[in-house]
């Protein structure tokens, strides 16, 4: 695979490449699944993705495998926990932003895969981008999603972040055209 032609952000490493190739923008239905990458994307902001990529299994540990009911559940102690754990970006603002929203999926009238590709009919938006440059840090499905969410009480789920979200799960394809995954 590495012949391929990939978007040229997947070029950086191999952690980027791998998770490029089998996960970024597939279309993802599985709610766990979505609620690890909103986390994640969350504890993104600020960073690059490739500092969550080499922390995603000590992510996986410290939220309980992104158990939703678990995680709603945690308590002032397990956010200290948290706070203490050097192997995780330590964030407060983050984590209680991770326990709120993980109290929000399971107050949702749906699944949070309804919930989330509602947006676009269930279906993946196509785009032909040239160059990782054309593409928008935020767009207007962005937007009325992060509105959404926040309206119904999600926590740092701004436009950009969600941008983010919308591109790992494969709602949007915006995938390079020169690349072997368009």
């Amino acid at each position: 695979m590495a012949d391929k032609p990939r978007c040229q952000w997947a070029t950086q490493n191999q952690l980027a490449q791998e998770y490029h190739d089998h996960e970024w923008g597939v279309p993802c239905h599985d709610d766990q699944k979505l609620f690890e990458l909103l986390t994640l994307e969350i504890f993104q902001a600020g960073l690059s993705w490739n500092t969550i990529l080499k922390k995603r299994s000590a992510f996986k540990a410290a939220f309980d495998n992104f158990d939703v009911t678990k995680i709603s559940q945690y308590s002032d102690e397990k956010v200290e926990t948290l706070l203490h754990d050097a192997t995780i970006i330590r964030n407060r603002k983050k984590i209680e932003a991770t326990i709120n929203n993980a109290k929000i999926v399971l107050k949702l009238p749906t699944s949070l895969n309804e919930y989330l590709w509602q947006f676009t009919d269930f279906k993946t938006i196509k785009h032909h981008y040239q160059s990782y440059r054309e593409i928008p840090a935020k767009t207007e499905l962005s937007i009325k999603i992060s509105k959404q969410m926040k309206k119904d009480g999600f926590q740092f789920t701004g436009p950009v972040t969600i941008q983010s979200l919308i591109q790992a799960i494969g709602m949007v394809d915006d995938h390079e055209v020169g690349c072997f995954r368009y």
